[in-house]
């Protein structure tokens, strides 16, 4: 189930949050009423992205929980230990550094998106960032007004991002072992 964002094309999750969002459906006007809106909002962008990385974080944590040994679980849940003091205590202690890969993984995935954020949060209004484009469509912005040249340097930027975060990733998957 946590594999259908990955095979929605993206352009659709932005169509399908401002359809969920929008003031003609019982879902928007109640997320409405509670001050959630979508449309070119911060929040708008995180739930995009959150929705679009998030198969890759459930499936990066799912292969790291297969990974884990089950004897400590078995250990504490011998002991009397419930499943989910077991679960607190024992496996996500255990867990952090997969926690924190697949996140970083995630979020790098989340760097690069494009098409939900371009129908959903073009342009960023309020919240911490305002009247701000997303990384990816200031490139696209860029390279329609001002050509390739400006577009490529804002593309070695983000690259730079990219390997940045990756190089963190590297070095926490070598010192978390």
């Amino acid at each position: 189930m946590a594999d259908v964002p990955a095979s929605i094309p993206h352009p659709i999750v932005g169509v399908a949050l401002v359809l969920l969002d929008g003031s003609y459906s019982p879902v928007g006007r109640f997320l409405q009423s509670l001050g959630i809106n979508f449309f070119d909002t911060y929040q708008g962008l995180v739930a995009a992205l959150v929705i679009v990385s998030a198969p890759i974080y459930i499936r990066g944590m799912r292969s790291f929980f297969d990974a884990l040994p089950r004897s400590y679980e078995r250990y504490a849940l011998s002991l009397g230990a419930g499943t989910l003091r077991t679960f607190i205590y024992v496996v996500v202690p255990e867990s952090l550094r997969g926690i924190l890969l697949s996140a970083l993984t995630s979020l790098s995935r989340a760097l690069s998106e494009f098409g939900s954020i371009a129908i959903i949060a073009y342009y960023v209004l309020g919240g911490p960032f305002n009247n701000v484009s997303p990384a990816s469509i200031q490139i696209y912005n860029f390279y329609g007004y001002y050509g390739p040249q400006v577009a490529i340097s804002a593309s070695a930027v983000m690259i730079l991002v990219g390997l940045v975060l990756l190089i963190v990733i590297k070095t926490l998957s070598l010192k978390l072992k």
